[in-house]
């Protein structure tokens, strides 16, 4: 009688199995991220608010209505999310001179 000897897909040797390594970004806690932003003096109620429309996709009573809050409250959550999505949206109002953080739930 002769033996096989087969390993099955729940059976493979430690050293065969595929490694996933996982970056910071890709992993999601569930919670959601916000992005806030900070009034100053230098940008104008203008500029904030075509910022917002441009960026953040905003209709203009949106991105209006934002930045009043802003300029009277200190700062504002302007969008909520994933971190990884809420990150190159700060990174742009940032690089438009705004002042912009996200922050976890």
């Amino acid at each position: 009688m002769e033996s096989v000897f087969r390993i099955s897909n729940f059976e493979k040797p430690l050293w065969e199995e595929e490694e996933d390594v996982l970056v910071e970004d890709d992993i999601e806690t569930g919670a959601p991220a916000y992005l806030i932003v900070y009034n100053d003096d230098f940008n104008t109620f203008e500029w904030v608010i075509e910022c917002f429309m441009t960026v953040l996709k905003h209709t203009s009573e949106q991105a209006e209505q934002l930045a009043i809050m802003i300029h009277y409250k200190g700062k504002a959550t302007v969008k909520t999310g994933a971190r990884s999505e809420l990150l190159p949206l700060c990174s742009a109002l940032l690089d438009r001179g705004l002042s912009a953080e996200v922050e976890e739930g």
